[in-house]
């Protein structure tokens, strides 16, 4: 054969090999971003997303040397978890997009199909197997029940850990293939990476032992109880994953410890252990049915307390007959008993044992768990019909009307994420007794000013829990706003009679009650806040304020302070302390906090009013008016400002220049001649009725 015809036969084979595969990659790709593509237009939820990016200052300060190092230290009282490269990823999407959540949104796409992507190549060289590769891709890719995962900007932690987790596979494949320090040590960073995302890559060792079993055999090819019959072999096994054991277990207490103290661990007395176990039953089966007929989907699911009999028992029934199944097919087909094992393991964590806020269930614990199910179905349907005639055609068709299906769910669950009012009322739409979806879809509404709806949701809360503090507090909220500060004082009242710990309730009752008069109560409140929460920065806030009011500037310099330690980008306390300091005569000092306040909030319009006044006390008139112009610039509608800058014109005599300014100030709205008569700051051109002529003029 001639050179020629051996360079042709080899590239014949080299590109009939990475072609399928090609075209697997690239319509991964296409299919992954017709569904998601949609959420480049969504807005930030008010479920959790003000925590993560819309009310926190810490990631609008951007990618720092200050908020990296909060990332990996002060951020975990944030969320209770340590996850600083969650938070670098935010921070670097603050740097791209602003306050552009569509940006935040297409990173956690980004994320996602390269996650659909790593699926693939990871089970394409572990198996070799392209179809059965390319479908749990596929389904990874466009399931419904993995929308919330992507759709929800908070969840970018779920996302970026699934791609370290994926990553620590792919590179633990080749370390099997090839043992070597560095292809062990490259595993190990990469799951250690992803426990920096979130710490749900606990069970990532035992998914390791599963892969040793099956597909990298390294366990032999008998059924399961005949391997584990080999002690010695199992135990090498498991000696060597021994750094990933240590990581988990570090992680694991540390991680149970912060959400205990945080308080989001409900104890036993709340939610008994019989109900736990049987709730966790429920929860692998409902999973599993979602599965197959992803329908009414819902950001929360709230626990149901203790379920009748019949749904337990049929659950641990139906679990039973499955384990049996996969573990007495293990021989013939390997992997029925891994990805069996591998979604029972992974979903283990976030089961419902060990309760962590008010759900039951969450459709993101599966984004990890499902990819065991989806192995069994692949490889299982494959294997069934491996001597039917028409196989290929009859198992292309299935997979494609499977995937359409799913897709379209998909792409109608999207939409339910576009903003805080559609993925409230969707949830009411699924369970009309969510009591999360009633309080925040009232939020919403309160932010759309249509605050009678807001309290018909609060108060239908509290028809379903009447117990339900934060929808007391809420209540109080608006009633607050309303001015109805005697009810607001009542339902905050009735708040802490629930829960006497309740700080926030505690707060806001200090606030009504300051506007009461009633100041010594008030401090007393603010006191329990922080007695209660040493790091409720607001009530330090509020303290320096009463302080203030009081004329004690020491006292309320040092409330400040405290609060600007727990969050030195409050910029309200930064611009209170600097009025604080002003009055002390520190004026050097008031004026660092004043731009401080205006470093963190450009528009902070006190800060610019303080900044503006300070400099025209100091007598320097053209560092005023660049404050003064800075007011105009954000409230053009205010003849203060207007006024000001000719007071700093009269004051270095310049007449025309002032007068021009006061001619604005009229035409704005003032009309003050007898307050401009006696005012010192005009004191060099004032002359008989020209107020009055100017008031003609206008």
């Amino acid at each position: 054969m001639g050179s020629a015809m051996i360079r042709k036969s080899v590239h014949h084979k080299v590109f009939s090999r990475v072609r399928p595969d090609y075209w697997v990659c690239l319509l991964l790709v296409v299919a992954t971003l017709s569904v998601y593509w949609p959420v480049k237009d969504f807005e930030f939820v008010n479920f959790d997303d003000p925590l993560y990016v819309a009310d926190n200052r810490y990631v609008q300060k951007g990618l720092t040397l200050e908020t990296v190092r909060w990332s990996f230290t002060d951020a975990t009282r944030k969320t209770n978890y340590w996850v600083p490269l969650t938070w670098l990823s935010i921070l670097l999407d603050y740097e791209l997009y602003g306050m552009n959540a569509g940006g935040y949104h297409l990173t956690n796409v980004f994320f996602h199909v390269l996650n659909t992507l790593l699926v693939f190549i990871v089970f394409r060289r572990l198996t070799g197997a392209l179809w059965q590769s390319a479908f749990v891709a596929a389904l990874f890719a466009l399931h419904p029940l993995h929308v919330e995962s992507v759709a929800w900007v908070t969840e970018r932690k779920d996302v970026l850990s699934t791609f370290f987790w994926l990553l620590t596979l792919l590179s633990y494949g080749g370390y099997v293939g090839r043992p070597g320090a560095g292809r062990y040590l490259l595993a190990l960073l990469l799951f250690i990476l992803g426990m920096m995302s979130k710490p749900m890559l606990v069970t990532l060792p035992f998914v390791l032992l599963l892969l040793d079993y099956w597909p990298l055999g390294r366990l032999g090819s008998g059924g399961v109880l005949a391997n584990l019959a080999r002690p010695a072999t199992v135990l090498k096994l498991i000696w060597e994953k021994g750094p990933f054991f240590i990581i988990i277990a570090i992680a694991g207490v540390a991680t149970f410890l912060t959400q205990q103290e945080a308080g989001a661990v409900k104890s036993l007395a709340a939610i008994p252990l019989e109900v736990r176990i049987t709730n966790v039953l429920v929860a692998y089966v409902s999973y599993i049915g979602k599965m197959f007929w992803p329908a009414r989907l819902s950001f929360l699911y709230p626990h149901p307390g203790a379920l009748p009999a019949w749904q337990w028992s049929g659950a641990l029934l139906i679990l039973g007959a499955i384990t049996y199944a996969a573990f007495r097919f293990a021989k013939e087909r390997l992997y029925l008993a891994v990805g069996w094992l591998w979604y029972l393991g992974t979903l283990f964590p976030v089961s419902g044992l060990i309760v962590i806020g008010p759900h039951a269930m969450a459709d993101r614990y599966t984004y990890v768990p499902l990819i065991g199910l989806y192995m069994m179905m692949a490889w299982g349907v494959a294997g069934a019909v491996a001597r039917w005639r028409y196989k290929t055609m009859g198992l292309a068709l299935t997979a494609a009307v499977t995937l359409a299906f799913f897709a379209g769910a998909a792409g109608k669950q999207v939409r339910y994420w576009q903003n805080s009012m559609t993925l409230m009322e969707h949830a009411l739409d699924v369970n009309a007794d969510n009591t999360a979806a009633h309080i925040n879809l009232g939020i919403a509404l309160g932010s759309k000013g249509r605050t009678a709806d807001a309290i018909r949701h609060y108060r239908e809360a509290l028809r379903i829990d009447p117990n339900y503090v934060d929808a007391y507090n809420n209540l109080g909220v608006v009633l607050d706003n309303q001015g109805k500060t005697a009810d607001a004082i009542r339902h905050y009242r009735e708040a802490l009679r629930i829960d006497p710990n309740y700080a926030k309730a505690h707060n806001n009752l200090g606030n009504a009650l300051l506007r009461e008069g009633k100041t010594e109560e008030a401090i007393m409140h603010y006191l329990k806040t922080v007695q209660i929460d040493s790091g409720y920065k607001a009530a330090y806030y509020n303290l320096g304020n009463v302080f203030f009011a009081q004329g004690n500037f020491d006292e309320a310099i040092n409330h400040y302070l405290v609060a600007l330690r727990i969050d030195p980008t409050y910029a309200e306390a930064h611009n209170n302390l600097g009025s604080a300091l002003a009055k002390e005569n520190r004026i050097d000092e008031a004026i660092v906090h004043y731009q401080k306040a205006l470093a963190i909030a450009p528009a902070y319009i006190d800060a610019v009013k303080n900044l503006a006044m300070v400099y025209a006390a100091l007598g320097k008139y053209d560092m005023a008016r660049d404050f003064f112009h800075k007011w105009i610039a954000i409230r053009p509608d205010q003849w203060q400002a207007y006024y000001s800058i000719a007071g700093t014109y009269a004051r270095q005599k310049k007449i025309d220049e002032s007068l021009r300014w006061l001619q604005k100030a009229v035409d704005m709205g003032f009309d003050g001649c007898n307050f401009l008569e006696k005012d010192e700051d005009f004191k060099n051109i004032r002359q008989p009725s020209y107020c009055q002529d100017l008031m003609k003029n206008h």
